[in-house]
């Protein structure tokens, strides 16, 4: 059974076709085998119908998953997970952050840097082989939002004064390399278009190519705390509070856990989750 008339309604409202593809692609990147993966689907499959939403459709194969094993559903919530670290965008600030750094940058963030004609506060700076990156962070709270060609137009302006005042100062041999512009959603085509005339770097769920957040998240290991299978929302607000935004971390700064009063057996099974989530 192929499905292939049945339409579901994505986050953002618009109807597609089902895509098995989709799906089983999804399932892979949590890391589980070609069995797990064609037994969910044949179930998911059996229980689809006209106007069923991505949502539910996640949901049940995250229920799936997590019977089976807790990290691979812990692996293929990592977009609701990024989603997760709102409601507002400092968190997501603090993860890019957190990514630049064990990336091999020395980073800050909410700098106040000089332009040309006006000050500007930076979500991110990073520093690396004396070329300096200034990344602004756009964060929605809201699945099926994207990001409009706005968002690289108002960051171009920004970054080409603060390039001004810096070219005229020429200090301590650093280069100010291109703009970032991150965003936890997706870049409109004219977004992308403009970015890449502009020679701004985008970086957005699924972009660049095979180097996307999504990407660069599983290739390094980086997952957010919102990960969590076992956490509550109460454990994780408290840790993103705390600036703890990465599972890394946790595991280095695994005291945290004392504040939140967790019985040793749960603290253990958090540790468990995490360690294994990092080094899987």
């Amino acid at each position: 059974m192929e499905n292939k008339g049945i339409e579901i309604i994505k986050s953002s409202g618009n109807k597609v076709f089902f895509s098995i593809d989709k799906l089983k692609n999804s399932l892979r990147r949590s890391g589980a085998n070609d069995n797990l993966v064609e037994k969910i689907v044949q179930i998911v499959q059996n229980e689809l119908y006209n106007g069923i939403t991505t949502k539910e459709i996640y949901n049940r194969a995250f229920a799936l998953l997590k019977k089976h094993k807790s990290i691979f559903a812990s692996k293929y919530k990592l977009k609701k997970a990024i989603y997760e670290l709102g409601p507002t965008g400092f968190p997501f600030e603090k993860f890019i952050h957190a990514v630049m750094q064990y990336s091999g940058y020395s980073s800050e963030t909410n700098i106040i840097l000089n332009g040309f004609c006006v000050k500007h506060e930076v979500d991110v700076v990073a520093l690396k082989n004396n070329l300096k990156i200034l990344i602004e962070c756009k964060f929605h709270s809201e699945e099926g939002r994207n990001c409009n060609v706005k968002v690289p137009l108002y960051i171009h302006s920004r970054y080409t004064d603060i390039k001004k005042h810096f070219d005229r100062l020429k200090k301590n041999n650093l280069e100010l390399d291109k703009g970032w512009v991150v965003t936890n959603t997706r870049f409109t085509e004219d977004a992308l278009a403009y970015g890449k005339c502009a020679d701004l770097f985008l970086l957005s769920w699924d972009y660049p190519y095979e180097d996307g957040l999504k990407d660069r998240i599983d290739r390094l290991g980086l997952y957010p705390i919102t990960v969590s299978t076992i956490l509550t929302n109460r454990d994780k607000q408290f840790l993103l509070s705390r600036d703890v935004v990465l599972c890394r971390q946790l595991i280095k700064d695994k005291f945290y856990l004392d504040y939140l009063g967790m019985s040793e057996i749960r603290k253990k099974k958090v540790l468990e989750e995490i360690d294994l989530l990092c080094n899987y």
